[in-house]
């Protein structure tokens, strides 16, 4: 499922004023770190990442890499910071940043 330009748009939107939930650093993917990403996306549906890496091309195939062993889509990438989202089965509204943020 690709996204639309809307949807991208409305998503970068809402994704502006979060904070990254994810950071990931000199280990790369680790078994931990896709746990808590799987848990994150569950919970909000929407997140932010950061790739703490120099080189860009590495910053690339590392979202690339999360994002396809996630089933997440990449909705935007500005430099070190990536918006990604997936919808979860049973969204939470207190938690959901697609439903507490919707416009």
């Amino acid at each position: 499922m690709s996204l639309s330009p809307e949807q991208r748009r409305e998503y970068r939107g809402i994704a502006h004023h979060l904070k990254p939930v994810i950071i990931i650093g000199e280990k790369g993917l680790t078994e931990g770190l896709q746990q808590e990403l799987d848990r994150a996306l569950n919970d909000h549906e929407l997140i932010k990442i950061k790739v703490a890496s120099a080189d860009r091309e590495q910053r690339e195939e590392v979202i690339s890499e999360l994002c396809e062993a996630a089933g997440a889509q990449r909705v935007q990438t500005i430099g070190k910071i990536a918006v990604i989202m997936r919808r979860a089965a049973k969204p939470n509204p207190k938690l959901s940043n697609l439903q507490r943020f919707k416009q």
